[in-house]
């Protein structure tokens, strides 16, 4: 049985569309990417330098048009993706390229829709100086209590290792100079307080976009980062499709629970993890948390061989 993932934010590297211009139709791809998201992402992804990258508003559009050049290469059509896919699931604006999956968003729709969200949460960050540092290690309880303390909030429940502690940059230095026992804290290369209530900003933009915007009801079951719950396919889930744009812009103000939704797919009895492109980070997470789960990234067009032998070894 298997599950596609899609990663998040701070996955993305100078360069790596260049590989994949070399598929065919992927230029075309690309061309209507950037029109959707008024980016230039065949430069960004080809010679964009990495502070440039890193910038929110263009990070988020090029990480969903990175996913969804691998998708199309593996899984050309809807009709592909329901044969050979029970799950789709992102992290945080992973979850964009996964409504895609799941047929929620057409490509196109879901790079358009992001860039909103990855404009206005860019402009929130710049307001007010914030961050977001790994928590990694520790007992989870004392973790939680430590970011309270701090007076951070957990913006990205990774797994029961990993937390995400995000908020200003005063706290967060206090949270390092107390770290819970047995944990490391690492600041991430991040622009702002993502996931938590300095986005609301962004939060109020980003609703009556998402709110107009077309959406169909889902082909495949679509995981939720807000309590790791599925948004299923089928003939009674009708408005579906709307019900996933809310909680995408709910997510923008509260945490990720990345935790949960690996919780959900090792119940539904996952047997493989594809992650999209720019893998690596999810099978991370995978590979400690779901013990008998077999998980394959694709960080590259040389993947692709390997995906489509694992898509067959775990079709459902």
């Amino acid at each position: 049985m298997l599950a596609v993932v899609c990663p998040g934010q701070g996955s993305q590297t100078p360069g790596m569309l260049e590989p994949w211009l070399a598929l065919p139709g992927v230029k075309e791809q690309l061309e209507t990417f950037s029109d959707a998201a008024n980016l230039d992402l065949i430069a960004h992804g080809t010679t964009s330098d990495a502070e440039t990258i890193r910038d929110t508003a263009v990070a988020q559009p090029l990480i969903v048009a990175a996913s969804l050049i691998s998708l199309r290469a593996l899984f050309p059509t809807a009709d592909d993706v329901q044969a050979h896919v029970a799950v789709a699931a992102g992290h945080s604006v992973g979850e964009f390229a996964a409504s895609a999956v799941a047929g929620v968003l057409t490509d196109a729709s879901a790079v358009g829709l992001v860039s909103h969200r990855a404009r206005f949460m860019a402009e929130a960050a710049a307001a007010t100086p914030t961050g977001m540092s790994a928590v990694v290690g520790g007992v989870a309880e004392e973790v939680f209590e430590a970011i309270t303390a701090a007076g951070l909030h957990p913006a990205n429940v990774n797994s029961s290792g990993q937390v995400v502690a995000a908020g200003d940059l005063d706290s967060l230095a206090r949270l390092a100079a107390n770290a819970p026992a047995r944990a490391r804290v690492m600041p991430l290369k991040v622009a702002g307080a993502f996931h938590t209530p300095f986005m609301q900003s962004a939060h109020d933009q980003f609703a009556p976009i998402a709110a107009q915007w077309p959406a169909a009801d889902p082909i495949i079951s679509l995981l939720s980062n807000k309590n790791g719950e599925a948004f299923t396919a089928g003939a009674n889930n009708h408005g579906v499709g709307k019900d996933v744009l809310d909680t995408l812009t709910h997510q923008i103000v509260n945490p990720v629970r990345w935790d949960l939704c690996q919780e959900t797919l090792t119940g539904l009895g996952i047997t493989g993890l594809l992650e999209l492109s720019p893998g690596g980070v999810l099978s991370g997470l995978a590979k400690r948390s779901m013990p008998g789960v077999e998980y394959l990234p694709i960080k590259s067009v040389d993947d692709l061989d390997a995906a489509r032998a694992f898509i067959s070894q775990h079709t459902k």
